[in-house]
């Protein structure tokens, strides 16, 4: 996929202006959004990065266009599930409402960069060391396994990591939110405030889900630029998002395993495409493994589609399910 550097450009540039839109026109006067105000903008969101696909497609062809929507798609499935975490640290730091869109943004900032940082790296390893694919699609299986034993439910508390930690060690830190101020002076002395705080954790935690999220869209496209896109794109409306469905976080009860499906999945191509390009000499005496044939495009973005629809369908007619006992129940009590 040749892509000319001025392409480059006009997608950061593009990228940059929604951030700007963000920063300028929602998060600089403060204020919980409405239902309808999120529903809004996560649509306009989802078709900038529709359109975006589209003219992929057009452009350099339906490979590349279906790898972007398949990489697309799985990314931002894998977001919903940085929801539960954030919702937990928005709940750990008592964040009021009327301040968490500064939070998330800003936090969703610090990890688009810390991703476009991964992704490079990634992709230098990849161009150097094809063998490498072989350790992204077992940790990839393992992430899978590791997610569908955690079944249902999600960690109902939240710990801070070691970066929040050394934060609080090196800087004075005030007990108690200073408006939407990240830092403040008393006394003559500047103190870091918990909404400072509580960015970092948003940042450093999807950092954690960049680790399992980069080796599934490499898994999916080795284009660098479809990949930072593909990225890009599902966290800008990441902000959106978490107004939309917080409330029906909670009902997406199968989530954990439509992921560890998706996963499950990316890994085993992975493999399989290493075993394609392979040049590990303990492994068939370092010659290429083609019995297996490679997972297709169109099989992989189908394969997702389908599974990302029976999970949702299966959680909502769960929660319902539940939603019915729990009133029967609390009608033969009365």
């Amino acid at each position: 996929m040749d892509v000319p550097v001025l392409v480059w450009v006009v997608t950061v540039v593009v990228i940059l202006a929604m951030l700007a839109v963000d920063y300028i026109g929602h998060v600089r006067t403060p204020h919980a959004p409405s239902l309808r105000e999120a529903t809004r903008w996560s649509i306009a969101y989802v078709a900038v990065a529709v359109v975006f696909g589209v003219i992929v497609w057009v452009v350099w062809g339906g490979t590349y266009g279906g790898e972007y929507f398949a990489g697309y798609i799985t990314e931002k499935s894998l977001s919903v599930d940085n929801l539960f975490v954030f919702v937990l640290i928005m709940t750990s730091f008592r964040v009021p409402r009327l301040y968490q869109q500064k939070v998330l943004l800003i936090g969703i900032t610090i990890a688009l960069v810390l991703r476009t940082i991964f992704i490079f790296l990634g992709a230098a390893v990849i161009e150097n060391w094809a063998w490498v694919f072989y350790i992204f699609g077992a940790f990839l299986i393992w992430t899978a396994i590791a997610q569908a034993r955690s079944g249902t439910g999600h960690d109902e508390e939240w710990n801070e990591n070691a970066v929040l930690r050394l934060t609080r060690r090196l800087f004075p830190t005030t007990d108690t939110y200073v408006e939407d101020r990240l830092t403040t002076k008393i006394d003559g002395k500047r103190y870091i405030t918990p909404m400072l705080i509580v960015m970092i954790a948003i940042g450093s935690a999807d950092l954690l889900f960049a680790v399992d999220s980069i080796p599934a869209i490499f898994g999916l496209t080795q284009e660098t630029y479809l990949v930072f896109a593909a990225n890009a794109f599902s966290l800008l409306g990441l902000r959106q998002l978490y107004f939309l469905i917080d409330g029906l976080l909670d009902r997406l009860v199968y989530l954990n395993y439509g992921l560890a499906a998706i996963l499950g999945f990316i890994g085993i191509k992975l493999v399989i495409h290493a075993m394609h390009t392979n040049e590990v000499p303990f492994i068939n005496g370092g010659e290429h493994i083609t019995a297996i044939p490679e997972i297709t495009t169109p099989v992989s973005l189908g394969f997702i589609l389908v599974v990302l629809t029976v999970t949702t369908v299966a959680s909502l007619a769960r929660s319902r399910a539940d939603r019915r006992r729990e009133d029967a129940h609390i009608h033969e009590g009365s």
